[in-house]
């Protein structure tokens, strides 16, 4: 580019679809024509996250082809996230009977049609979870026999449970489609593959020869491991775009599903190409602009926001963030509203990493993002490990701590990505409100007053299904909390405990009375925050980033084990450093002897005309200690450090996080 010249913005010439068909009829078709190659018995992928890259030009025209020829018949529909609008959009178009005789699909709530022929016991159906189901495909594409997780277990899903089998047909005359397998003496889940016979996704825009973009979509999603999927299988990939290009005009980076994997284009409507169903297009959304987050409006005070605000205390700066549908959206609305949004990382499963999380019909979309990955990248990245903390509904609890949010009665919901969430994250906060149907309260004053009684228990004897298994969390020593309006629960080894109950609240009659088991106390609960109770701003960003020096060092005598939390600090003066190393001396002194030591270094910083002194108490202190490890996730920092205290005979190893530092102190 010459210097002082603008850069010309290139654009696709467009063409109109009469136009490409003539270049090329192969590929550009009318819906109704591509759907004439789907046969009765086919199995179909669709991509969608409720209404986001779903094609509903193409579900529309295969339900109008069955309604006009009755075929083709019982197919089998797959797809790993709720895709429909609780009505009459997305696959609710094809809930019906003759059309699909079979799904597997990781979330069934947004479709009551297909729950409704499930429920009859008129198809077959099974329910898997989303994380699970997106890798499947990656693995069917691969050709490989199957996934094997330890996702599941316990749920559900485990075949030594239900097997993912949603009713009396499935479980009589429906296949296994999980068996559980043992490797080393640990217990795995291994979900089988199938073949794909065709793929219905979409794109923004094609060129002639079936290259496909997605530069106005919301989320990229799976299309193209599902269109890998079905063309390896030997199937059909059929594309819904919003318009047409010239052919060798796209950018090859900017092409999300090649056009040697593409055997159908179809143009659509612009009312059946909507960004997602709740916007016919927000920029935002694809990443085209960016939104002032002040211009965000604040949840009303309400039963809801008062349970988000009280789970927003559980936020830590850095930490990976997941959020589910309902609810815990709520969540990143007080996270902005209390200005700490910026210091955690909020994430969706459909593939948002950054930003802001959107809700309802726009749910798995989000403004402001960092990035945008796959939605089967993504829950690699959870079933790692990667999530420090994720908020998650909770429909019914039992006294094992199971929660149960995937069938009610006669309704079929399904888990989506919870249970693959549910399973890994570090830290869990479970969110709903005590009882359901018509509860109504008053605050304000910093106390809560129960109005009127919602009428049906949620904190039951044994849920209906267990989507997330109490007694698996309790073996992984997981923490997991379970916040409500009223009180908070935690998971321990005998169960539920009560740790806390709101202002106001009776014990006995709002709490205890209203539930069907006894939940554990070794002490009375203590009051939650008033300020979770009030109108005004909660103030809690001080709360998150500030932590009084005395609150950063711990001793736990039964493990002889002495924690230094540095997250976050900044050390600005040489009275800091004397006044750390008095308190370092008066928590140890007392001991009479030696301790093991972690320490956590994790955004530490140290002006740098102190750091000879602050390596020269580190030494002071060392000289208490057993063994010490110590960790960050900044490489600069480890370096400086490590070569500062080798300099002086102290141990140098400075880990990179607190899971390698623990296994480094137990020897491991």
């Amino acid at each position: 580019m010459t210097e002082g010249v603008p850069v010309k913005q290139v654009k696709h010439p467009m063409l109109d679809p009469m136009t490409a068909m003539r270049m090329k009829k192969g590929k550009i078709v009318t819906a109704e024509e591509a759907i004439d190659l789907i046969h009765d018995g086919d199995t179909i992928v669709t991509a969608g996250f409720v209404g986001a890259g779903f094609a509903e030009e193409l579900a529309i025209a295969l339900k109008e082809r069955f309604l006009k020829t009755g075929t083709p018949r019982n197919l089998t529909l797959t797809y790993p996230a709720g895709q429909g609008d609780g009505a009459t959009k997305g696959l609710n178009h094809l809930a019906i009977e003759g059309l699909v005789g079979r799904f597997i699909c990781g979330h069934t709530g947004l479709t009551p049609g297909l729950g409704e022929l499930a429920n009859a016991n008129k198809i077959l159906a099974y329910n898997i979870p989303m994380g699970v189901l997106v890798q499947l495909f990656r693995d069917i594409a691969a050709g490989k026999p199957g996934n094997l997780t330890h996702v599941g277990i316990g749920t559900f899903c485990d075949p030594r449970v239900d097997g993912g089998k949603l009713n009396e047909l499935t479980k009589s005359q429906g296949e296994d489609i999980v068996t559980v397998m043992n490797i080393d003496g640990k217990d795995y889940l291994f979900y089988k593959a199938f073949p794909i016979n065709v793929a219905f996704l979409r794109g923004t825009t094609a060129d002639p020869d079936g290259n496909i973009t997605m530069e106005k979509e919301a989320l990229t999603l799976d299309a193209l491991p599902m269109a890998m999927a079905a063309r390896n299988c030997g199937g059909i990939v059929i594309v819904q775009v919003e318009r047409l290009a010239d052919r060798g005009t796209l950018n090859p980076r900017e092409v999300k599903i090649p056009g040697i994997m593409v055997d159908c284009v179809v143009v659509a409507k612009p009312q059946n190409h909507w960004q997602t169903f709740g916007e016919p297009y927000n920029p935002a959304y694809s990443c085209e602009i960016k939104v002032p987050m002040l211009a965000i409006p604040p949840l009303e005070m309400g039963c809801r926001k008062i349970v988000v605000r009280r789970a927003a205390f559980e936020l830590k700066p850095n930490s990976i963030v997941n959020l589910g549908i309902g609810m815990p959206e709520g969540v990143s609305r007080v996270a902005n509203e209390e200005r700490i949004l910026e210091y955690a990382t909020l994430t969706t499963e459909s593939g948002a990493i950054g930003g802001l999380p959107m809700g309802g019909l726009d749910f798995g979309a989000g403004i402001n993002m960092d990035a945008l990955i796959e939605e089967n990248r993504q829950f690699d990245y959870y079933d790692g490990g990667g999530l420090d903390i994720a908020f998650l509904g909770m429909a019914q609890t039992d006294a094992e701590g199971n929660v149960n949010v995937s069938k009610f009665g006669p309704r079929f919901t399904g888990p989506g990505g919870f249970i693959d969430i549910s399973q890994n994250a570090k830290k869990l906060c479970f969110v709903g409100l005590f009882t359901a149907g018509g509860l109504k309260i008053t605050s304000g004053d910093g106390k809560l007053q129960i109005d009127q009684e919602g009428r049906e228990r949620k904190f039951v004897r044994q849920v209906e299904q267990k989507t997330f298994s109490g007694r698996h969390a309790a073996e992984m020593n997981q923490s997991v909390l379970y916040i409500t309006e009223r009180c908070v629960f935690s998971l321990c080894e005998e169960g539920l405990e009560l740790i806390e109950i709101a202002p106001g609240v009776d014990l006995e009659t709002q709490v205890l009375a209203l539930m069907d088991f006894k939940p554990v106390m070794r002490k009375p609960p203590k009051l939650m925050d008033s300020r979770i109770f009030r109108l005004p701003l909660m103030g809690i960003k001080d709360d998150l980033l500030s932590i009084p020096m005395e609150d950063r060092f711990v001793y736990h005598a039964a493990d002889n084990i002495f924690f230094i939390n540095l997250e976050n600090y900044y050390m600005k003066t040489s009275e800091e450093i004397q006044r750390m190393k008095a308190i370092v001396g008066k928590i140890l002194e007392p001991i009479g002897k030696k301790v093991h030591a972690i320490a956590n270094y994790d955004n530490f910083n140290v002006s740098p005309h102190l750091l000879d002194e602050y390596v020269e108490m580190v030494k002071y202190a060392a000289g208490f200690y057993e063994s010490v490890t110590r960790y960050t996730t900044s490489a600069f920092l480890r370096m400086k450090l490590g070569d500062e205290l080798e300099k002086r005979g102290v141990a140098p190893h400075i880990y990179e996080s607190k899971e390698e530092a623990h296994k480094a102190l137990a020897g491991d």
